[in-house]
């Protein structure tokens, strides 16, 4: 079968325009709704304190991480797959990074040190949180792709695997002695207009992710896996090569915000990051990103990443209980959810 033919055979299983403008109509609806959001706590909280430039940045700062998840965990979901393991698979980056680097810092331990060959400490740390990620990434996308065990289950088990062993490697104890330098720079440091260092890089990364879903060959057949499997197969993709490169990405992601997680806090905590596999996947399925695949778009997660976050500031600054937080959150997503049950009904009646 010639490229031709199985790019169009590609592009008959990708959604009609019919649904196409469903699709564009969603995403202005996210925009009005988040809109809404802003308009609402503007009002709601004291005078000038939701729309202050320190509270937007603060905003932007605190959903700069989950961007950048989100963004590979639409590749996965698109692709009708699911990662459960984001999370713990950070909290293992995070770990290597930083021990990584301490040790060759010289700022190891509770007291820590003069840090010395600083370059090469980042560096080399900065690879090895990649490479753990990755690893894990491809890891998950073997045991799936290869040897067709659910992504549920594969998942879910190195959710425990990778955070047992980051706490094997620690002692079950946070790693600090990160040098200072790092924090002041990467970590709270600010670019031009003020904005941090870890808002650019996560803006970057969320648009070299947005131009592979939207504009390569690698992102139609991320579409087309997620449509039909049997299709793609038959249009001369190798599924399961694709479906591994799926996950190294999403561990590849899960390395990069190791990194700026440690940046960002001065150490690799264990105990963080126990809800990132649900924040990444609820800002997908707000985005309007179908769960059972073939469907979503970039953008819509990224509006889908900052409702939740808008929420939960706006709660903080009107003096909500965190509680509420949660349930407002969870809400959101089942609405979603149900949103997308009607769209998908409805298609079939057209």
């Amino acid at each position: 079968m010639t490229e031709a033919t199985a790019a169009d055979s590609v592009r008959g299983a990708m959604p009609s325009r019919l649904l196409q403008g469903l699709v564009e109509r969603e995403s202005t609806f996210l925009v009005v709704i988040l809109g809404a959001l802003v308009l609402g706590f503007t009002v709601l909280t004291p005078g000038g304190t939701f729309l202050g430039t320190a509270n937007l940045l603060n905003i932007a700062l605190d959903t700069s991480e989950i961007v950048v998840l989100a963004g590979g965990m639409t590749f996965v979901i698109v692709a009708a797959g699911i990662d459960l393991s984001i999370g713990s698979l950070v909290v293992f980056s995070s770990v290597a990074f930083a021990e990584i680097m301490t040790h060759i810092a010289g700022t190891s331990g509770p007291l820590g040190g003069q840090a010395k060959h600083l370059g090469l400490a980042i560096g080399c740390g900065v690879a090895v949180s990649l490479v753990a990620g990755g690893g894990w990434g491809v890891f998950n996308g073997y045991l799936v792709g290869y040897r067709n065990i659910p992504a549920f289950v594969v998942t879910l088990g190195s959710l425990g695997m990778a955070l047992g062993l980051a706490q094997v490697i620690t002692g079950g104890v946070n790693v600090s002695g990160v040098p200072y330098s790092l924090q002041t720079t990467l970590g709270s440091g600010k670019a031009l207009l003020g904005i941090p260092w870890l808002v650019v890089l996560a803006a970057a990364v969320t648009i070299v992710l947005w131009l592979l879903l939207s504009q390569t060959r690698f992102g139609l057949r991320t579409y087309a896996l997620g449509a039909s499997v049997e299709a793609t197969a038959r249009a001369g993709i190798n599924v399961r090569r694709h479906t591994l490169a799926l996950y190294a990405l999403m561990g590849l992601l899960a390395g990069i915000v190791g990194v700026m997680d440690v940046s960002r806090f001065a150490t690799a905590s264990i105990a963080a990051h126990t809800q990132d596999n649900l924040a990444a996947i609820a800002a997908v399925v707000i985005g309007g990103t179908s769960l059972f695949g073939g469907k979503g778009r970039m953008g819509g997660t990224v509006i889908g990443a900052f409702i939740p976050a808008v929420l939960r500031n706006g709660f903080i600054l009107m003096g909500v209980q965190p509680f509420w937080q949660n349930v407002a959150v969870g809400a959101v997503l089942v609405l979603a959810v149900y949103v997308d049950q009607e769209r998908r009904r409805r298609a079939r009646l057209v």
